[in-house]
């Protein structure tokens, strides 16, 4: 692709860098933002910069977050004790579109990949584990997408509290969102038939 332009160039080469967005799209996203008014752009700029520096992780569930504990861990009419473990904050998001659960969250950060180099350290396993020790959890829920990345990050976890000799139930999201399916892509109907109509984790071992 050939540019009149080596500043144009630059941001299609920037902009191109973003999921699903090839050169002819962030050409055309560029050229766009070009014909707005100069305080348009400069708003966008600003707001991107702004989310960048002061966004932060929940320090109790690791959703992003403005404040140092998120609006959901905050909020006292949620079940502290009843854990839904998910990926990422898209999850999160689709989980709380369904409007049926009232329990918190607890954001890994990814699934166990070996072949991507993601181990079980990467991830926000521990802490996880650590409040489950202190008896703050007494249902975890697992939410993460039926593909083997996840099937083998629901075990991981499984075992580790396996290990910890403690009673907490664990359960996992019913089999209504197809295999290889992502929670985010899942109506909001299904998700929440198969948030509440989770089963024992255990159940999912002998399938």
């Amino acid at each position: 692709m050939d540019f009149s332009s080596k500043m144009l160039e630059e941001a299609v080469d920037q902009v191109s860098q973003l999921p699903g967005i090839g050169k002819r799209t962030a050409l055309r996203l560029v050229l766009h933002l070009l014909r707005q008014p100069e305080s348009q752009t400069l708003q966008l700029t600003q707001t991107l910069s702004k989310f960048r520096s002061n966004i932060k992780r929940c320090k109790n569930c690791f959703n992003i977050s403005d404040t140092e504990i998120c609006e959901i861990c905050s909020n006292t009419s949620r079940n502290k004790s009843l854990v839904c473990v998910v990926e990422d904050v898209r999850d999160v998001m689709a989980i709380e579109n369904t409007g049926q659960y009232r329990g918190i969250y607890h954001v890994l950060g990814g699934k166990i990949s070996p072949i991507d180099g993601i181990g079980p350290s990467q991830l926000s396993i521990q802490p996880l584990i650590e409040k489950a020790k202190n008896g703050e959890i007494e249902e975890i829920i697992f939410a993460l997408s039926s593909t083997m990345e996840g099937d083998t990050t629901n075990f991981y976890i499984f075992k580790q509290l396996e290990n910890l000799k403690i009673s907490i139930k664990t359960s996992t999201i019913a089999r209504g969102i197809s295999v290889g399916d992502e929670l985010e892509y899942a109506d909001e109907v299904t998700l929440g038939r198969s948030i509440t109509n989770r089963v024992p984790f255990e159940n999912s071992l002998k399938n």
